[in-house]
């Protein structure tokens, strides 16, 4: 069934003050055309600059998820983007008249009342899914964060956190219908910090809309009366409205759910991954995750998108092991014979690494002259096939790949291990090391039968075709 994308059917304006910045923001939600996405609009500022709702946006990570685009920026962005994303929204404008979203009571569910109240308007194009057909994982060991991606014809996700603090302990959520679990789930579920975080948090002027209505505030140290009264002036609340409390909690409050805060990490894994730019099929797992971590997943994410977008563009008839066959290599290199020397891509990350396969057979018109009686295929052409291989991986979905070609600058490292003979099968991998605006270094190495027979570092550039 053709599932078509959803906006607004009239916009609707909260009114609150900012988590972090503590200035007061008025943010309206609108109805947006197409294949609009999610974008923010800074209406306090001169002509109204927009900073869209995308990974490669994401300028600060700091206790919540913030992007900009020229300097201007919008902090703590998750909640708002959760809402929009959890009803199944594809296209709003949000126009803020501050720096910061309302926080509201820390969690989307104010968000996401009043775009139910708003209503809904299917729209006459179709939802563009990101469709996970293979495992895509981030893992930080430094941290104990491991999310996966795992394929799956639907939208699931499950969350566990352990802070090895008796007041939380280890817990786990799992939602497995957007539709039907998000409002009465996940959506009320708030932001909460420990109160050993809350003292450095107000020294940094991080959390200076923060009170005690609009986060769950862990107990995790005790404290005395002198030092609660001088933790409610750095906050600005009077010390009188802080106790301890009995449940774990400060001011003895309670959880919405048992599992809230599990249930609040998935409500800002939710509003990260909607920086996609595209709703996505898969079952995401995630353990002990955070906006730092949930940002580098995303853009492991966008790399598969990416990728699979020039393989759509290019690869018009899907095999099974295979990126790019020769006919999409004749569409994406200049290179023709002799001089094309790869026969298929069989593994792609994009900015990361390339793996190409080139059958060396007797009748390579090099072997005419090339040692004749004992025929070996030159080490230039095998550092060529590296380059060829490298070229491809230089190019990502946003290229004009009929305007730009890949020129190389430079060679190093070169070394020759083993004499590639007619009937290898040249495996050859290219793993980028580091890039800037148009110019890469990537280090190649070429295998037979799981043996080294070359290695380089090279250098290359794309430039645009000349007129």
């Amino acid at each position: 069934m053709l599932i078509h994308q959803r906006t607004l059917q009239k916009e609707v304006s909260l009114w609150g003050t900012g988590l972090h910045t503590g200035k007061e923001c008025m943010i309206t939600f609108k109805p947006a055309p197409v294949n609009y996405g999610y974008r923010f609009v800074r209406t306090d500022i001169e002509e109204c600059p927009e900073i869209p709702a995308l990974i490669e946006n994401v300028v600060e990570v700091l206790r919540g998820t913030t992007i900009g685009v020229n300097g201007v920026k919008v902090h703590t962005t998750e909640h708002v983007l959760a809402a929009l994303y959890g009803l199944l929204i594809d296209n709003c404008r949000i126009e803020v008249s501050g720096p910061e979203p309302p926080v509201m009571d820390g969690s989307s569910h104010p968000f996401a009342e009043a775009l139910l109240g708003a209503g809904f308007q299917e729209q006459d194009e179709p939802k563009n899914y990101l469709v996970i057909d293979e495992t895509i994982e981030y893992h930080d060991a430094d941290n104990g964060v491991d999310i996966v991606a795992l394929p799956l014809d639907s939208f699931r996700a499950t969350v566990m956190v352990d802070y090895k603090n008796p007041a939380l302990g280890s817990q786990h959520s799992g939602l497995f219908d957007l539709e039907k679990e998000f409002v009465s789930e996940f959506a009320s579920s708030r932001t909460f910090c420990f109160l050993s975080e809350v003292e450095a948090l107000a020294n940094q002027g991080i959390i200076r809309g923060a009170d005690v209505d609009n986060a769950i505030v862990i107990v995790d140290k005790q404290m005395q009366d002198s030092e609660l009264a001088e933790l409610g002036k750095k906050l600005d609340i009077d010390s009188s409205h802080l106790t301890l409390g009995e449940n774990g909690i400060l001011n003895n409050r309670e959880l919405r759910y048992k599992n809230e805060p599990a249930r609040h990490k998935l409500l800002d894994l939710l509003g990260d991954i909607a920086l996609l730019g595209m709703p996505i099929k898969a079952q995401v797992l995630a353990a002990r995750p955070g906006h730092a971590s949930n940002v580098e997943f995303v853009k492991q994410l966008k790399k598969y998108a990416d990728r699979n977008k020039l393989a759509r563009q290019f690869q018009h008839e899907k095999k099974a092991g295979v990126i790019f066959d020769i006919n999409a290599i004749l569409n994406i290199l200049p290179h023709r014979y002799p001089f094309l020397l790869i026969d298929k891509i069989v593994e792609f990350k994009l900015d990361e690494k390339i793996v190409s396969i080139k059958n060396v057979t007797m009748n390579e018109p090099f072997f005419q002259g090339h040692f004749p009686g004992n025929p070996i295929m030159p080490g230039v052409l095998i550092l060529e096939a590296m380059a060829q291989t490298g070229g491809i991986m230089m190019l990502n979905g946003n290229d004009n790949i009929k305007e730009s070609v890949v020129y190389f600058m430079g060679i190093d490292k070169a070394r020759f291990r083993k004499p590639v003979l007619p009937g290898d099968t040249l495996v050859i991998e290219a793993t980028m090391t580091n890039k800037r605006r148009n110019v890469c270094q990537f280090d190649g190495k070429a295998y037979v039968r799981g043996e080294l027979v070359c290695e380089a570092s090279l250098m290359a550039t794309v430039v645009a075709k000349a007129k």
